[in-house]
């Protein structure tokens, strides 16, 4: 049994560049949050944010962002809890919401890299110290700031990267380094005293001495960020003590609760992130004394990047968090943690959550999708295409041809119709349901990528009988 991972501050993140909630759902979810044993929330506002001036182009187009008033009353509604805000603005990777725009398209690494931000522009620089302005601003409470850093990919393959290359000694490693320290520096100055945080990942392959050396240490708290259930325990307590011999005492981890399995899940599997959070307790008993665990961020990613899929929403998400949550409490998933995650939720999986009698803040919406997700993934929809009638008598080429025996036409368009009318009742509940949580733009994204790909086929299958038996002079009903 750990302390150390059991007694630190536990953040769960907000990631809002997807499936943003109605801010009245995410007044709700945050007190949630803290019943479930949250202290804290790293919030990744993303293209929600309301920006002004010349960054206003940054908010988003499909649904409104958070207005002012609302990012206030998401503070105070945290704060009556005592949970502390932590702000997450990306300012080298993942710029796809701000490079993607034609006005700052010059600032990009390459040009065909919409995420990384090309780091000896000034004006780049500028205008991610434009935007962490803005965003603390709108925090005054806020004593910490993460600024992102995470997988800068393309660095060094811009022309003038290169050209910084050529300079014998110079290496990636140093190019990444000064810039984060660059922007470090400009937080600093504009805001003195704001405890800074990064993401590791791209420290992970330096020596000790490139990190000694390059002034980062006492600037920036790397946040070690594994979401494998299978999480290597002994090479995850290598990297942070070799971080340690680099200077860096004060060290964050990063877990996940929803949105790390695949980039378009729809359920989250509880067992799965449980099993994270059991090798981050182990990784955190396993520690020298000279490491000073700063506290833990619960991913909830809803997308993988600005431009993927929607990962699972997140009422599919909290049955995991809470199990999550209480196993970091409690030093394991022990009988006490469970008891407790079902008396707020009543239950700790969402796939098992018909059987019960649920009744959180979304836990309608949650049965409806996992209902609704099994009749996807039942087998008379997904091997359709491989029915007797279908394969049988009416292939492409019965297609190309033009021609169809009419009686087992209507045998095929009986069972698609049968299927499409069973699904599409749930999906007009689901629809429904989301309403109530989430923009309208958010219900027909949701949609249009994990319903309409599935359902197509048997459209189109139905819309080419009608073709066929019209052209062949049947009448169809």
């Amino acid at each position: 049994m750990d302390q150390s991972l059991r007694s630190c501050k536990k953040f769960v993140h907000l990631d809002l560049k997807g499936a943003p909630p109605r801010i009245g759902y995410l007044i709700e979810l945050i007190q949630l949050f803290a019943d479930l044993g949250a202290n804290g929330l790293l919030i990744e506002y993303e293209d929600m944010f309301p920006y002004e001036g010349e960054l206003k182009v940054l908010q988003s187009t499909t649904q409104p962002p958070y207005r002012r008033e609302e990012i206030v009353s998401i503070q105070d509604a945290a704060s009556s809890r005592g949970l502390e805000i932590i702000p997450l603005v990306q300012t080298f990777g993942h710029l796809e919401f701000v490079l993607k725009h034609e006005v700052f398209r010059d600032l990009r690494e390459v040009d065909y890299c919409l995420g990384t931000l090309n780091p000896h522009h000034d004006a780049g620089v500028r205008l991610v110290q434009e935007m962490l302005q803005q965003v603390m601003k709108l925090h005054p409470k806020s004593t910490s700031l993460h600024i992102g850093a995470d997988e800068v990919y393309m660095l060094g393959h811009g022309d003038k990267s290169k050209h910084w290359l050529d300079v014998p000694g110079r290496s990636v490693h140093q190019l990444f380094l000064s810039h984060v320290i660059k922007v470090a520096k400009g937080v600093q100055e504009s805001t003195p005293n704001l405890n800074l945080i990064m993401w590791d990942d791209m420290l992970r392959s330096m020596t000790p001495e490139t990190i000694k050396e390059s002034g980062l240490v006492g600037l920036v708290q790397p946040m070690l960020w594994d979401y494998n259930p299978t999480l290597d325990v002994e090479n995850t307590v290598m990297l942070m003590e070799r971080y340690k011999s680099a200077g860096i005492s004060q060290q964050w981890v990063a877990s996940s609760f929803k949105g790390s399995t695949t980039v378009h899940t729809c359920v989250t599997s509880t067992q799965r992130h449980l099993d994270n959070h059991l090798q981050w307790l182990k990784v955190a008993s396993s520690l020298s004394a000279g490491i000073k665990l700063q506290g833990i961020a619960l991913t909830g990613w809803q997308r993988y990047d600005h431009l993927s899929v929607l990962c699972e929403l997140m009422p599919v998400g909290l049955p995991s968090l809470g199990s999550c949550l209480q196993t970091l409490l409690h030093g394991g998933f022990t009988e006490e943690a469970q008891k407790k995650v079902v008396e707020i939720l009543g239950t700790v999986d969402v796939e098992d959550i018909e059987r019960t009698s649920s009744s959180f803040a979304g836990a309608k919406l949650a049965e409806l999708i996992v209902k609704l997700t099994s009749s996807m993934e039942s087998a008379e929809l997904r091997h359709f295409q491989n029915n007797m009638f279908l394969r049988g008598w009416f292939t492409p080429y019965h297609r190309q041809k033009k021609t169809i025996n009419p009686l087992i036409a209507q045998q095929i368009k009986t069972q698609a119709k049968n299927i499409l009318d069973a699904v599409e009742s749930q999906v007009q509940e689901v629809r429904g349901e989301m309403r109530l949580l989430y923009s309208d733009s958010t219900v027909q994204e949701w949609v249009d990528q994990h319903i309409t790909p599935v359902l197509e086929p048997l459209h189109n299958l139905q819309r080419d009988i009608e073709t066929v038996l019209n052209e062949m002079g049947l009448c169809t009903e």
